[in-house]
């Protein structure tokens, strides 16, 4: 149980949405400039998933930091949206849950979609156990999470397929900085297909030379809501040619000899 004094704080957002200030990580989870204008920016428009949707017949994600549960509701809504009957599945992990009383609070601004969605993701998190759980969002999503650390996660081998799409999203390296490993990208790559496209908010050099150690081609996007950068990487190069290429040996050279600071 987590101690009162590191309860997160819901917090307004500049895009009229809600989001938490956690006292643990001293960090809010998403942008104050707008929660829900963030992850649509970093997570569905510059990672191209909005146009898999239209494509595809069947959708895989995975998720580093359940959070709030925002972007399993925007897959959701894109779902929604989608006069294709495209099937997803949903996997993710958090090893400090919201409660559901706090999830029962969040408020998505001028959604009415995600805002109808607020009982059922409190139902969530009022349900949930450590370990593995699933839970049939609707007939076409269903939600894998773990309640629990990533590295127990991965060593569950509890991802049965190839992911499509990965959003990194855990607090920042200064924050949380044992989910900005090498090893941890090593272990994302293990679930991903050529094709599978990551993104984060974070433009760190130690992020993005952390995951050109462990194999990944990584390039530079337009961040969100005043941030001036953020990151998206593939196993294949061919997946970021709309993209500025960073030089990623470069990078894993500076990684390997500790050439540079812990920067956001």
């Amino acid at each position: 149980m987590t101690p009162p004094h590191e309860h997160p704080v819901i917090t307004p957002t500049k895009d009229g949405s809600t989001t938490l200030y956690s006292p643990r990580f001293r960090q809010h989870y998403h942008n104050p400039n707008g929660a829900v204008a963030e992850s649509r920016h970093v997570f569905f428009e510059t990672s191209g998933l909005p146009d898999a949707i239209s494509r595809n017949e069947s959708l895989a994600v995975f998720e580093t930091g359940f959070g709030t549960g925002l972007n399993l509701l925007l897959l959701h809504e894109y779902l929604h949206q989608s006069d294709k009957k495209i099937r997803a599945t949903y996997y993710s992990v958090e090893a400090f849950p919201v409660d559901a009383a706090t999830a029962s609070q969040f408020d998505f601004g001028d959604n009415p979609f995600l805002n109808r969605s607020i009982p059922a993701l409190a139902d969530i998190f009022e349900q949930l156990k450590p370990g593995l759980n699933t839970f049939d969002i609707s007939e076409r999503l269903t939600l894998h999470l773990f309640a629990g650390f990533f590295d127990d996660f991965f060593e569950g081998d509890f991802i049965s397929e190839k992911v499509d799409f990965i959003f990194h999203d855990p607090f920042s390296p200064e924050a949380n900085p044992g989910l900005w490993t090498p090893e941890v990208f090593k272990k994302l790559a293990s679930v991903t297909n050529q094709n599978t496209v990551l993104s984060t908010y974070c433009a760190a050099t130690s992020a993005r030379a952390a995951m050109a150690v462990a194999g990944w081609y990584v390039a530079r996007a337009p961040g969100a809501l005043g941030k001036r950068e953020m990151t998206v990487a593939s196993l294949n190069p061919l997946i970021l040619q709309s993209f500025k290429r960073v030089n990623e040996k470069r990078l894993a050279e500076r990684y390997k000899s500790a050439d540079f600071k812990i920067d956001k």
